[in-house]
Parts: structure tokens; C-alpha cells; sequence
């Protein structure tokens, strides 16, 4: 035999793959906490993806392939009347949940928005609630949505609590594909072998840069690139189902597995099996639809706002206090050239802020941009520092933080206090205040979408956990269609 030959034995699973697989088929979960944070997550996503729908660049992304086109027992688009395959309607309802970077985030060493994987987990729940009454059996229940919901948090949450995918240049919506793929597959029926072959397509497929989130090419791909993943991750999850086969060694294989080809080598680090902390620890941007390293920096300029809003002019020097990872990907000077990269820049949104008193999606749009040239002026203004103290509390995870603070100066020599905020209402150590506030914002946009008695309906069963578990997923979804 040639020494040169491969190998050709095939190898057991990576261990990686079965953790995923036995915690989706096997695990129990019992966190009272996981399933009420995961209700207010559903309510939060879909109004969200209401809100998105006011935007033409958004809506235009929405739909059949082919126009027309309608599906018997077809997945429903919440705030439209499409119903299509579970791959392109789990497409959309990521796409508008993601589309103004205002549903939650997850943050550690890799970052995401593990509401991201409702594209997945709503279409199927909704295609195969709809296909068991049509056989004469049990529909889902939005329990079942709740759970799907709970476990895909936690699959993505975990990796990325000790793997940083960006940076080796990698896109953190792989991890929606993953834990949208396994919580899919086995929605649908899936063996646990059959979810850790659907896992290793999962992995096969590799990722998109992050290009794309990045001065000097930030654009709209951002906000549907999730969309694309969960919708992958269906398709692989159905290919699976259809009888193909996995490949074990899918990120070990030495020279052509993931870790050699895509992550320097290194193979993957966890500090935590699977549970339900990240449902119960989840990030929620309740009051403003920035980038989650800029929403302190945000709230911080909102309480200067009445401090300066009458002397932006006599303003010298804006200094802002930040963590590494807002220092790295949302810290930008020069043009900015779409939404996209404003509601990606750390000085963008702190002026808006700071001059108008509030943030809000329509302050990222052209137009407006183009018609407040005070904007860019007190950007200019702006010098960004890394405070220690900031970073090291942000990946300290008994803090979690996610701190910067803002001080001002002026030209006669005088400033303001300096304002320091870290932690974001939307964080845990915050939920009492931030609940109230959240369901207000679902309310909201609720009334984008829907006329007052179906808001009211729909509210009251959200607000009720109890009804809502056992609320058929098709019945909860043939409310939200318009």
C-alpha cells in the first residue's frame, strides 16, 4: 500500500455534534424563567418584523420565487398575506425580524441574535401544525414553538460564549444555521443520528465574512443574512429527512474540517453544557434599534440631551469611554453611505442622541441623514477610548456589562458631568424595568400592522402564558396574518 493513501475508515460523530443532538432530543427543560423570557422574546421578534414592513427595501425582499405562487398548508409571514414553503417563509420571517437590528443579542466572544432562528423554528411549527389537523392528529402548540425557541438560544449562545468567530473574519449567523438546523431537524421528526448528519451539512457549508458588517463595506446584507441561514437550515434539515448522509469528522478532520480550513486550527472551547441560560440571560433592545454595544453609549447621550441640546454648537470635544468590541466593529469616521452603516456607527447614533433626543429606525434613513448636517458635525467632534475596566466587565461573566459613558466639552472651557451607563435596560440585572417597556414597544408595533381590536387580542394572548402554551401554532399564526 502506498504510504501516501488516506485513511478511508469512517470515524465516529464529533463530539461537538453529539452534545447538539442529545441536548435537542433529549434534554427536558424546567426553567419557568426560560419559558417566560421566551414568551416576551416571541412578542418582542414579531413586532420587530411588523415594524420592518413599513421599509419598501425590506418588503421588496419578500415573497415567492416565483410571484403567485401559493402553498397548500403553507408556512403564513406574520403582517402578510404570503404562504409559502417552510425554506422561503422561514427566509422572510428572518429577514424581517433581523432588518432593523432591533430583536435580541447575545454577547461574548462571538455576538448574534439568537431570535434570529424564529425563521426556522415559526415556519416549520406552523407547516406541520397545519399538516397534522389536516391528518386528524394534535396540532403543535406554542409550547412546542417555546421550547424549539429556548433550545436554539442555547445551542447558539453557548458556542459563542467562548469562540469568537469574528475574529477569524467569520459571520456570526453560522450559528444560526447551526442551532437553527438542529432544533429544525428535530422539529420535523428527525432521529438523533438524523440531526447530527443534518448538523455536519451545517457545518460543511462554512460561513459568509463578515465583509459585509464592516466599514468600508457596510450594507443591507446584514439585515437578511440571518434570514438566508435559518432558511438553509431548513433545506439541510428537509435533505437529511430525504435519506442523505452525514459527514462525522465534519470539523476535525485534519486538513479539510472546519478547524483546520476555517478556524486557524483551534478546535472548539466550552465552559458550559447546554441548559438554559442564555434564554434566561438574553439582551433585549427594548428602547432603541442600535447595534447592542452602542445602546449605553445611546442612553447616556439621552440623559445630556437636555444638558446641550440648545449649545450643540458651542460643543469642542465629545469623549466616549468604550469596550474593545465597540472600539472594533462599530467605531467609524468618514461617509456613511446606507442605513446599514449607521445604525453600525458608535458616533452616528450617539449624535442622534445627543441632538434630537431620541433614536429611532427612521433616523438612519437617507433623507433624514441628508436634511441634519449636525449629525456628522458633532461626529467630527468625537474621540473614542477604550476604558479597561469596560472590556474586562464585558467578558466577565458574572457582569456581562456592556459599558460606555460620554463627556462633554465645550468651548469657554466648561463640561458636562460625565455620564456612565452599564448596563442596558434590556439586560437581566434590569428586567423589572425593562419588561413593561418592552411590552409597550410590542403594542406599538403591533398598531403598525394590525387595526385596535386584533392589537388587543393578540396582546392579551402574549401577556398569558398559560393560553399561550396551548394555543394550536396555526391558530397563533392565522392572527397575524393581514
Amino acid at each position: 500500500m502506498s504510504a501516501s493513501a488516506d485513511q478511508n475508515t469512517r470515524p465516529e460523530p464529533d463530539q461537538v455534534l453529539v452534545d447538539i443532538a442529545d441536548y435537542v432530543c433529549d434534554f427536558e427543560i424546567d426553567s419557568a424563567e426560560a419559558y417566560d423570557t421566551a414568551r416576551n422574546c416571541l412578542m418582542d421578534s414579531l413586532g420587530c418584523g411588523l415594524l420592518a414592513l413599513r421599509y419598501p427595501e425590506c418588503r421588496k425582499l419578500l415573497g415567492p420565487a416565483v410571484e403567485g405562487t401559493v402553498v397548500p398548508n403553507g408556512a403564513r409571514v406574520p403582517g402578510t398575506q404570503f404562504r409559502l414553503d417552510p425554506v422561503k417563509a422561514a427566509w422572510d420571517i428572518g429577514c424581517v425580524i433581523r432588518w432593523l437590528d432591533y430583536n435580541d443579542t447575545w454577547l461574548a466572544a462571538e455576538w448574534g441574535h439568537p431570535s434570529d432562528n424564529l425563521g426556522a423554528i415559526l415556519a416549520v411549527a406552523d407547516f406541520l401544525s397545519q399538516r397534522r389537523v389536516m391528518a386528524g392528529e394534535a396540532p403543535l402548540t406554542m409550547r412546542d414553538v417555546l421550547t424549539a425557541m429556548i433550545k436554539a438560544h442555547e445551542i447558539q449562545g453557548v458556542i459563542a460564549l467562548e469562540n469568537s468567530f469574528n475574529r477569524v473574519g467569520l459571520c456570526h449567523v453560522l450559528l444560526v444555521r447551526v442551532a437553527s438546523t438542529a432544533v429544525a431537524t428535530w422539529m420535523l421528526g428527525g432521529t438523533k443520528s438524523q440531526v447530527i448528519d443534518a448538523l455536519s451539512q451545517a457545518w460543511l457549508d462554512g460561513s459568509s465574512l463578515r465583509t459585509y458588517r464592516h466599514a468600508p463595506n457596510t450594507g443591507p446584507r446584514k439585515s437578511w443574512a440571518a434570514g438566508d441561514a435559518t432558511s438553509r437550515a431548513v433545506r439541510l434539515a428537509d435533505l437529511t429527512l430525504r435519506g442523505e448522509i452525514g459527514y462525522p469528522s465534519v470539523l476535525s478532520a485534519p486538513g479539510w474540517g472546519f478547524y483546520d480550513v476555517s478556524f486557524k486550527g483551534k478546535e472548539f472551547s466550552f465552559s458550559r453544557s447546554y441548559g438554559s441560560y442564555v434564554m434566561e440571560n438574553i439582551l433585549f433592545k427594548i428602547s432603541y434599534p442600535a447595534e447592542f454595544h452602542a445602546q449605553t453609549a445611546v442612553e447616556a447621550a439621552l440623559k445630556l440631551h437636555p444638558v446641550v441640546k440648545d449649545r450643540l454648537g458651542e460643543i469642542d470635544r465629545i469623549d466616549i469611554h468604550t469596550h474593545e468590541s465597540a472600539l472594533r466593529i462599530i467605531s467609524k469616521v468618514g461617509p456613511l453611505d446606507n442605513p446599514a452603516d449607521r445604525d453600525h456607527c458608535l458616533q452616528y447614533m450617539t449624535a442622534v442622541a445627543l441632538a434630537f433626543g431620541e433614536l429611532t429606525a427612521d433616523h438612519y434613513e437617507n433623507a433624514f441623514h441628508a436634511a441634519e448636517p449636525v449629525i456628522d458635525a458633532l461626529r467630527e467632534k468625537m474621540e473614542i477610548h477604550e476604558e479597561p475596566r469596560y472590556t474586562n466587565e464585558y467578558l466577565d461573566p458574572a457582569k456581562r456589562s456592556i459599558a460606555n459613558s460620554i463627556k462633554i466639552w465645550f468651548r469657554d472651557g466648561s463640561c458636562t458631568d460625565r455620564v456612565e451607563v452599564e448596563y442596558p435596560v434590556g439586560h437581566r440585572r434590569r428586567r423589572a424595568e425593562g419588561i413593561p417597556l418592552l411590552e409597550a414597544k410590542f403594542k406599538a408595533n403591533l398598531a403598525t400592522a394590525f387595526p385596535a381590536p386584533r392589537c388587543e387580542r393578540i396582546f392579551t394572548l402574549c401577556k398569558d402564558q398559560p393560553s399561550l402554551e396551548q394555543t394550536p401554532v396555526h391558530d397563533f399564526m392565522s392572527m397575524l396574518v393581514i
